[in-house]
């Protein structure tokens, strides 16, 4: 009984599965159905009535008649075809048959999606026979009047034109046997290719637009405004070389001669309606020419400033060569007092040799002047060089005479450092000898006689003949360092030494209840007295800090209060 009950529900799951997926297939069925519905009852008829309404004739006719054979054959055979398909899915699912009604669903599919395809082609197609005749009926009214614009404007502008105006008139006649051809594929229904004509036509019209705009102007350029220009520019040549400009290394005669040939060959070329290569050659014609005006205006300004500043040059030329002999001179005299680096003494020597070299150029600018045989420009240059080497030598010279000048001074200044050296290392040694202290550690005594050694070193320097300033100055720079050190140090050990007395007097009041506040006492006074005040010092902070912590700080602020004190007194 029991394997019996589990037979049954076993049985019974499966038909529950069957029924669902049979539901499921059935939902596709309707889908199918729904679908090849649409694609039945689509009004592809209704929609291709409109052809009618067109000249049925060549194209059109044979574009009608494809469709509608193609529509015949989706209704009478594919549907009938989905329709038998259907019925036989149907009796798969029926039967429980879900793999070939699987495979009948996916070839049900394929046909309605070859029916879609069908009928959005021939509605695609519709559209664009329909939108061209539109379209062209719209634009060939446009193209026809742009035609009848431009006929207008060369019968009513023919000078303009010039040598263009033939190949104008016959590209625009060309439009005349195309408007016959578009009416004859119109007429005959052929509206896909009359949209072809339409659409060269259009393009054509653009291109005869743009040259009726750019012809003229490019012949005004070409005839007028150009020969214009190069007549001004013979003149202005004429004019400067009677005014003794000289020019030939322009060769603007060669080149206008040039220009003048080439004139004809754009015009040729303008004649044949080739605007795309006239117009940037011209273009660049104009600019070639602004910049032959710009060169000739750059030998007016070049003679103007050659005939201003000539003469300016001449005299600071002058000068400079008789100040850099007269620093010459005196670089002599001061060398029998101070000694000079050889790449300094020469610097006035060197000078008078690039003055020398310059004076020659000079006079060679002088001559091409008067020769009239250099273009202005260049003589410009050679002027401004010349001028920028002046001026750079005569920097020179007068820095290093400022320089010359500076050695007494600095003479002047580095033995009144010395003095105030030696008066800082006296009062140095005075302070040491007024101090109360025990005696001067030998440290501080070497560093007194390396300080007296340095100062000897400064007098000795000052003795030479000639004085070299520089070794001077590093001898002096050395004995400035060395007396500050040995300032400090002495300062340092005076109030060392007073610090150690106050903390001694101040430890004193503990040695009799403190033994180690004592024992560091003594070994503090023993060290004091042999002229070792760190190690001093060292241990008597040590054995006032042990007995009362915080006591060396006060004892510091007193002793720093009571140096002011004395300072200020």
């Amino acid at each position: 009984m029991q394997y019996i009950i589990i037979v049954v529900i076993v049985l019974l799951a499966l038909f529950i599965v069957g029924l669902v997926i049979r539901r499921k297939h059935n939902v596709v069925i309707q889908r199918l159905e729904q679908e090849k519905m649409q694609i039945q009852h689509y009004p592809i008829f209704e929609e291709l009535t409109k052809v009618k309404s067109l000249n049925m004739n060549g194209q059109t006719e044979e574009m009608f008649e494809h469709w509608r054979n193609i529509w015949t054959e989706v209704i009478d055979v594919h549907v009938i075809k989905i329709d038998s398909m259907l019925f036989d899915a149907e009796e798969y699912i029926d039967r429980f048959k879900f793999k070939k009604a699987s495979n009948v669903e996916q070839a049900i599919e394929e046909y309605i999606a070859k029916c879609e395809k069908s009928k959005n082609q021939i509605i695609s197609e519709l559209d664009e026979l329909i939108g061209s005749e539109e379209k062209n009926r719209i634009e060939i009214e446009q193209i026809k009047e742009h035609y009848r614009s431009a006929r207008k404007t060369l019968l009513a502008h023919q000078y303009s034109f010039g040598p263009a105006l033939s190949a104008l008139e016959k590209r625009v006649e060309q439009f005349v046997p195309k408007f016959e051809e578009f009416d004859e594929l119109t007429v005959d229904g052929n509206y896909l290719q009359a949209r072809e004509i339409v659409l060269a036509l259009n393009s054509e019209s653009q291109t005869i637009y743009h040259l009726l705009s750019e012809v003229p102007t490019l012949l005004s350029e070409i005839q007028t405004k150009i020969p214009a220009a190069i007549h001004e520019l013979r003149n202005g040549q004429r004019e400067m070389e009677e005014q003794s400009y000289y020019l030939n290394h322009l060769e603007l005669t060669k080149y206008l001669d040039n220009l003048e040939e080439e004139l004809e060959t754009l015009k040729s070329k303008l004649a044949e309606l080739d605007v795309e290569s006239v117009a940037p050659r011209l273009n660049e014609i104009i600019d070639e020419i602004e910049n032959y005006y710009d060169l000739l205006e750059k030998e007016v300004i070049a003679r103007s400033y050659v005939d201003k500043n000539c003469d300016d040059t001449f005299e600071t030329l002058t000068e400079v060569v008789k100040v850099t002999k007269e620093i010459s001179n005196e670089a002599v005299y001061v060398q029998s007092s101070y000694h000079l680096p050889e790449n300094e003494a020469e610097i006035p020597k060197a000078g008078l040799k690039q003055l020398e070299l310059i004076q020659k150029r000079f006079e060679l600018l002088v001559t091409r002047v008067r020769d009239e045989k250099s273009a202005y420009s260049s003589l410009q240059e050679e002027l401004v060089e010349i001028s920028e080497q002046i001026d750079r030598i005569k920097d020179e010279q007068e820095q290093f005479s400022s320089r010359l000048k500076n050695l007494r001074i600095d003479e002047n200044k580095a033995r009144a450092k010395l003095d105030s050296l030696k008066r800082i290392l006296q009062e140095t040694d005075r302070q040491l000898n007024k101090a109360n202290i025990p005696g001067i550690p030998e440290e501080m005594d070497a560093r007194i006689e390396e300080a007296e050694e340095q100062i000897y070193i400064v007098i000795q320097s000052l003795q030479d003949i000639p004085l070299n300033m520089n070794r001077v100055q590093s001898n002096i720079e050395n004995a400035e360092k060395c007396i500050q050190e040995v300032s400090k140090h002495a300062h340092e050990m005076i109030e060392n030494v007073m610090l150690i007395e106050r903390i001694i007097q101040y430890g004193n009041r503990y040695r009799g209840t403190n033994p180690k506040v004592n024992d560091l006492l003594l070994e503090s006074e023993h060290a004091f007295h042999q002229y070792r005040y760190i190690k001093a010092l060292e241990d008597a902070a040590a054995a006032v800090e042990m007995a009362e912590p915080g006591a060396i700080k006060r004892i510091e602020e007193l002793v720093q209060d009571e140096l002011y004190e004395k300072s200020q007194y």
